[in-house]
C-alpha cells in the first residue's frame, strides 16, 4: 500500500484458491434459501411497486409504505443472514447466558465487602450480559452484519394504502384512491443458484409481490385566495405581504405548503412586534364545492380570547449579564451603560463597544424574532461565550402602557464566558514510505486578549515523516524498492482574529449583521530532507464577512511568501536540471528563492452539514492576482546562481489563478445519496521573466518563460481528487513521464531494452478539469459504503517541444481526460469520519500504447491506489 507491488499476495497459487474460494461461498450463498426460515403460512415479501402515479412524487409514495422488501445492494443481505444461522445455536448462548450470571454471583459474594472488586465485576457481568443478550435479540455477528427475512404482512399493506390515500388527498388529489395487490411470482431468475449446480429459474409459491395501484384523478388547483382578518393592525402587515406568500392562484393545493405558509405568518406578525401571537390563530379553509377541481382558499387569523385584540410590543430595558452563571454572594454586579444598554458584571472584561456591536435587540425598537436570532447568532460567532440566550418580560402594573394594544418587554440577554484559555496537545506517529514518523502540536487559544473579544491563537508542530524520493529515482539499475528517508518538519503560527473590520474609518453599523471579522495571520515552516533544506515565512491579512448562515466571502488585500531554499545537495540538483532540460518540468522554481506578494477573494457557498447529510450544494470560487507591483522594485533579467542558492536575491513572479468547485448533493434516503462535483482552475503567468542563470564556471545563459510560482500551479490525483493516481501525480495531458537512471542521470532508464515510466513525480499544470460521481449507501451500523467515478486532468497552456501532447487544445482535451473508478468504505463515528478508498486506472492518457489501464488490471502500485484520510473526498 505504501506503493510497493503485492507480489506475494497476489501470486498465481494464491489467485486460484481465491477463485475456488469464492466460488465457494458464492455456491454456499445461492444454497442459503431465506425460505427455511418461514413458518408454515408464512410468506417473503420479495417486491414492492407502486404503478399509476403520474403527478405525485414517486418517491414521497416509497416513503410512506409500511414493509420493505430485504436489501441485495451491494450484497443479498438476507443470504448473509441465513449463512450466520448456520453458525447461531440459541441454546448454547442461552446456557452461557445463565453460567455467566451464575460465576459472577458467586465471584461478587466472595469479594464481602471489598466495594472496588465488587464495583469490578458488577462491570464485568454486565459486559458479558449485553454481549449474550444482542446475540439473543438479534443473532450473531454475521447475522446481524445481514438483515432477516421480511414475513409479509397484510395489516401492514392496509396501512400503507390508508397513508398512502392521505398524501395523495394531502397533494390536492381529493378524488384518489388507492389499492393493493399481492401475487406470487410465476418465475424468477437466481443467477447464484448456478454456483450450485441448480437451474437459474425457478417458481416460489412462497414470495410475494405487493403492488399499490393509485388512481390520482384530477389534481386540485387554487382558484380563489381570500383573508378574512378581524384585527385591521395585523390585517395591514398580512396584506402587505401578499407578495412574499408562498401561495398563488392557479398552483395545486398542497397541506404542506398551507402549513409553510402559517408558519410564515407566524414569522411576519413576530419580526413586526407581535411577541405573543401563535401559529394557531391562522386557519386556512378549503371549499371545492364551486367550480370543479378548484380549491377557494381563505385565510382566517383568530383575535386572542376574551375579545382582546392582538398587542405590539417595544423594548423598554436591555439588560446585558457578561458573566451568567456566576455567583459572588454579598456582591451585587456594576452596571455600564452604553447606548441605552444596561451591562451588567461583577468585573467588566469585555469592551461594551464590541459587544454592542452584536447586539440588534434595542431599547425602543419593536420586538422581532428575527433580530433576537442573529443577536444569539452573532454573539456565538465571537467564540467568547459557552452559551447565550435572550429572554423577555412583559412589563405589568403601573409602569405598562395604557392602551391595551401595545405592550412592553423587558429584554435580558444572558452570556456565560468560555474560558480564557484553552490550549491543545496532540501527539501520535505517521507510517509513510515504510517508516514510522512521530509527531507532536501544541496550540493554544487566548480568549478576549485586549478586552474587545480578540482571539488569539498560537500553534507549534515538530514531527518527522518518511518519504520516498521526491524524484521517484531508484538506489539500484532495475530495483523496484524506492528509497525511503525521514524528513524534519517544524513549524509555527500565530493567529489573531478582530470581530470586527479592521479599516481606517469609523464601519457602518449596518455591517455588524454580516458578522465582519479581520485576520492577521503569520506561519513558519522548516523542512529539511537528506537533499535540500527549505523554509517558508507566510503573512497574510483577511476580510472575512457572512452574506448568510450558508454564504462566507474571504478578501485578502495581503499575502505574502518568502520561500528559501538554505541548502541543497549537489546531486539533488543535478537532478533537478537534468527535469528542467530534458523534460521541461517546473520543479526546480520551487527551490529557488522567492517573494510572492498577491492578493485574494473567496466565495465560499456550503449548505450542507459536517456528516454532509443533507440535500445540498457547495460551491467554491477563488481569484488571485500576484506579482502586479514587481517592475517597480525588480529588474530584468533576474539572475539565479546554481551553485549559491543561500545568497540568491528574492525573485518576484507575476501571475493570476482562477479556480471553481461546484459540489451537489441529492438525498435519495435517509441514508443514501447520490453526489457529484466538478472542478476546475486556470494559472498563468501575466508577463514574460527574463532569467540568467550562473553555472559554478562562470558560464551564464539568459532564457525567457512564462513563471509561475511552483505553490500556485494546479494539481490532480490524490484522495479528494481522482483517486487512483497518487497526490499531484496525474497528467500533463498525454505526456508520458519516464524515470532516468541513477547511474547515469542524463540518460532515462531501461529494463530489457524498455523505458519504465515514472509515476512518482509530481506533475504541476495550468488547466485543471476535473469531475466525480458517488453513490453511497450503508453497509453495517456506523460502516457506510461508496462506488466512485472520478475524471480529469491537467494540462500546460503553452507548447512545449520536451512534453508532447501536454499542451491544452480545445479539440483533443476530451480524449485526455483520465478516468479511475473504485469502491469505498465510510466509518462514522459522527465526530470523525475514517474514510478507505480503493481506485483502479480505467483509462490512462499518458500510457504509452494502449489507453485502457483496466485491461491490465493489477493491485499494483502503479495500477491501484490505496487512500486513507479523515472526512468525505468532497
Amino acid at each position: 500500500m505504501n506503493g510497493q507491488p503485492f507480489r506475494v499476495l497476489f501470486s498465481d497459487k494464491l489467485t486460484v484458491r481465491l477463485a475456488v474460494g469464492g466460488l465457494l461461498l458464492a455456491g454456499s450463498l445461492g444454497s442459503c434459501s431465506p425460505l427455511r426460515l418461514l413458518r408454515p403460512g408464512q410468506r417473503l415479501l420479495s417486491q414492492v411497486r407502486i404503478a399509476g402515479e403520474q403527478k405525485a412524487d414517486a418517491e414521497r409514495l416509497q416513503t410512506l409504505v409500511q414493509q420493505k422488501p430485504n436489501s441485495t445492494f451491494p450484497l443479498p443481505k438476507v443470504a448473509i443472514y441465513q449463512l450466520g444461522r448456520f453458525f447461531y445455536n440459541e441454546e448454547r448462548i442461552r446456557g452461557k447466558l445463565e453460567d455467566d450470571r451464575t460465576r459472577f454471583s458467586q465471584l461478587i459474594k466472595q469479594a464481602g465487602t471489598d466495594s472496588a472488586r465488587v464495583g469490578q465485576l458488577l462491570t464485568k457481568r454486565e459486559r458479558h450480559v449485553r454481549r449474550h443478550q444482542l446475540a439473543l435479540d438479534r443473532g450473531n455477528a454475521i447475522m446481524r452484519l445481514g438483515e432477516p427475512p421480511v414475513i409479509y404482512d397484510s395489516s401492514l399493506t392496509a396501512t400503507s394504502v390508508e397513508q398512502l390515500g392521505i398524501f395523495l388527498k394531502s397533494k390536492g388529489f381529493f378524488r384518489s384512491s388507492v389499492a393493493a395487490t399481492d401475487t406470487v411470482p410465476t418465475r424468477r431468475f437466481a443467477p447464484l443458484r448456478l454456483f450450485a449446480l441448480q437451474s437459474p429459474f425457478r417458481t416460489d409459491s412462497q414470495r410475494v409481490t405487493v403492488t399499490y395501484h393509485i388512481h390520482e384523478g384530477p389534481a386540485f388547483h387554487y382558484s380563489q385566495l381570500d383573508y378574512d382578518i378581524a384585527d385591521t393592525t395585523v390585517a395591514r402587515r398580512v396584506l402587505a405581504s401578499q407578495p412574499q406568500s408562498l401561495l398563488r392562484v392557479g398552483d395545486r393545493y398542497d397541506e404542506e405548503v398551507v402549513g409553510n405558509e402559517r408558519a410564515r405568518i407566524e414569522n411576519l406578525l413576530k419580526n413586526q412586534g407581535f411577541y405573543d401571537f401563535r401559529q394557531q390563530y391562522v386557519t386556512l379553509e378549503a371549499d371545492t364545492s364551486f367550480v370543479p377541481a378548484t380549491v377557494r382558499l381563505r385565510t382566517l387569523i383568530a383575535d386572542p380570547p376574551r375579545g382582546n385584540q392582538h398587542r405590539l410590543y417595544t423594548i423598554r430595558h436591555v439588560n446585558f449579564i457578561t458573566d451568567a452563571g456566576i455567583v459572588r454572594f454579598g456582591r451585587e454586579r456594576d452596571t455600564l451603560v452604553r447606548d441605552s444598554v444596561y451591562y451588567l458584571s461583577y468585573r467588566h472584561r469585555f469592551g461594551t463597544k464590541t459587544l454592542d456591536r452584536k447586539l440588534e435587540v434595542r431599547p425602543g425598537d419593536a420586538y422581532s424574532l428575527l433580530n433576537t436570532q442573529l443577536t444569539q447568532r452573532q454573539l456565538a460567532s465571537l467564540d467568547m461565550f459557552r452559551f447565550s440566550t435572550v429572554t423577555y418580560r412583559r412589563v405589568r402594573g403601573p409602569e405598562a402602557a395604557r392602551d391595551s394594544a401595545r405592550g412592553l418587554l423587558d429584554a435580558t440577554i444572558n452570556a456565560s464566558p468560555a474560558k480564557k484559555f484553552q490550549e491543545t496537545v496532540e501527539g501520535g506517529a505517521t507510517y509513510v514510505a515504510e517508516l514510522v514518523g512521530p509527531f507532536a502540536n501544541l496550540r493554544l487559544k487566548v480568549r478576549n486578549v485586549f478586552g474587545g473579544a480578540e482571539l488569539l491563537e498560537f500553534g507549534v508542530r515538530a514531527g518527522f515523516e518518511g518519504q520516498y524520493d521526491i524524484t521517484g529515482n531508484n538506489n539500484e539499475r532495475g530495483s523496484t524498492t524506492l528509497n525511503s528517508q525521514l524528513t524534519t518538519q517544524l513549524g509555527a503560527n500565530v493567529n489573531l482574529v478582530l470581530p470586527q473590520f479592521l479599516v481606517p474609518w469609523r464601519p457602518n453599523r449596518y455591517l455588524t449583521r454580516y458578522n465582519p471579522r479581520t485576520r492577521l495571520n503569520a506561519s513558519y515552516t522548516y523542512v529539511q530532507r537528506p537533499d535540500y533544506t527549505r523554509t517558508n515565512v507566510e503573512g497574510t491579512f483577511d476580510y472575512l464577512w457572512q452574506r448568510s448562515a450558508f454564504h462566507q466571502y474571504v478578501f485578502t488585500p495581503l499575502d505574502v511568501s518568502i520561500i528559501r531554499t538554505a541548502d541543497l545537495s549537489a546531486r539533488f540538483d543535478s537532478i533537478l536540471q537534468n527535469l528542467r532540460f530534458q523534460q521541461g518540468s517546473p520543479l526546480y522554481r520551487s527551490f529557488d528563492n522567492l517573494f510572492i506578494p498577491s492578493l485574494n477573494v473567496t466565495s465560499l457557498f456550503n449548505s450542507n452539514d459536517f456528516n454532509e447529510t443533507r440535500d445540498a450544494k457547495y460551491l467554491r470560487l477563488f481569484v488571485e492576482v500576484g506579482g502586479l507591483t514587481r517592475r517597480l522594485y525588480q529588474q530584468q533579467p533576474l539572475v539565479s546562481y546554481t551553485n549559491d542558492l543561500k545568497n540568491n536575491k528574492l525573485k518576484i513572479y507575476d501571475f493570476g489563478k482562477i479556480t471553481a468547485d461546484y459540489r451537489r448533493y441529492y438525498k435519495l434516503t435517509p441514508r443514501t445519496y447520490f453526489v457529484y462535483r466538478l472542478a476546475g482552475g486556470l494559472a498563468t503567468a501575466l508577463t514574460s521573466t527574463n532569467i540568467t542563470s550562473v553555472a559554478k564556471d562562470g558560464s551564464r545563459s539568459t532564457e525567457t518563460a512564462y513563471l509561475v510560482p511552483y505553490d500556485k500551479y494546479l494539481f490532480a490525483g490524490g484522495s479528494s481528487s481522482v483517486r487512483a493516481w497518487k497526490p499531484r501525480r496525474l497528467g500533463l495531458g498525454s505526456y508520458t513521464q519516464y524515470k532516468y537512471d541513477p547511474n547515469d542521470p542524463s540518460q532515462f532508464l531501461r529494463i530489457n531494452g524498455s523505458l519504465v515510466r515514472d509515476y512518482n513525480l509530481e506533475q504541476p499544470g495550468e488547466v485543471l478539469l476535473e469531475g466525480n460521481v458517488e453513490y453511497r449507501f450503508p453497509l453495517y451500523s456506523f460502516i457506510n459504503g461508496a462506488l466512485f467515478t472520478d475524471v480529469g486532468n491537467v494540462w500546460a497552456l503553452r507548447p512545449n517541444a520536451q512534453q508532447p501532447g501536454a499542451q491544452f487544445k480545445v479539440n483533443e482535451f476530451y480524449r485526455q481526460l483520465a478516468v479511475g473508478s473504485g469502491f469505498g468504505f465510510r466509518f462514522d463515528f459522527t465526530f470523525l469520519i475514517l474514510r478507505l478508498d480503493v481506485a483502479t486506472k480505467v483509462y490512462d492518457p499518458t500510457a504509452p500504447g494502449s489507453k485502457w489501464a483496466i485491461r491490465k488490471f493489477s493491485f499494483r502500485e502503479d495500477q491501484t491506489a490505496f487512500n486513507l484520510g479523515i472526512g468525505y473526498p468532497f
